[in-house]
């Protein structure tokens, strides 16, 4: 099970930065997250910002989210965390620690992610739990697909945007 966690291949994204480079970086992703957020929700009053420092992590360290989302009214607020994994490598002792880590947050938030470089148990595990949203959206989306939804879902949810989930359906 690579890739979505619905087991589909993920799409190829190629940065626009330079046509030298050939793979997304995790700050790569975080950006791209971050400019799907704030156009997406943005008729909304939805701000995004990238790299705000909040409190200490669980180990403590001086934390910094990688997204925080403020609403319109400036009450409320949500922190993305982004974790992107393109190959093999050391992510999957990173992820247990993340979400854990996200719980000592004080205040609501997710773990975005996005790659094949995942394992199937830490796949299983994000796709598994409430704190994580599977999202990769295509550089300048601003409509809900199927690889934004779980992020869509979570933002609305928070906000109170209830029409994001209900969509079209009429009420009974």
């Amino acid at each position: 099970m690579k890739g979505r966690p619905d087991g589909q291949p993920v799409p190829t994204w190629l940065p626009e930065v330079s046509p030298q480079k050939t793979q997304m970086t995790g700050a790569d992703y975080a950006n791209l997250v971050a400019l799907y957020v704030a156009r997406r929700f943005e008729s909304r009053g939805l701000k995004a910002y990238r790299e705000v420092r909040v409190g200490k992590t669980i180990i403590a360290k001086n934390r910094c989210i990688d997204i925080l989302c403020v609403g319109d009214n400036g009450q409320k607020a949500f922190a993305i965390e982004c974790k992107f994994q393109d190959s093999q490598g050391t992510v999957d002792e990173k992820i247990p620690y993340a979400l854990d880590d996200l719980q000592a947050l004080p205040m609501t938030g997710c773990i975005a992610y996005a790659g094949v470089g995942f394992s199937a148990g830490v796949l299983h595990m994000l796709a598994a739990s409430p704190h994580a949203a599977f999202c990769l959206p295509t550089m300048g989306q601003i409509e809900s697909t199927n690889d934004t939804r779980e992020l869509d879902h979570l933002l609305a949810v928070h906000f109170g945007w209830w029409d994001v989930l209900i969509e079209r359906k009429r009420p009974v």
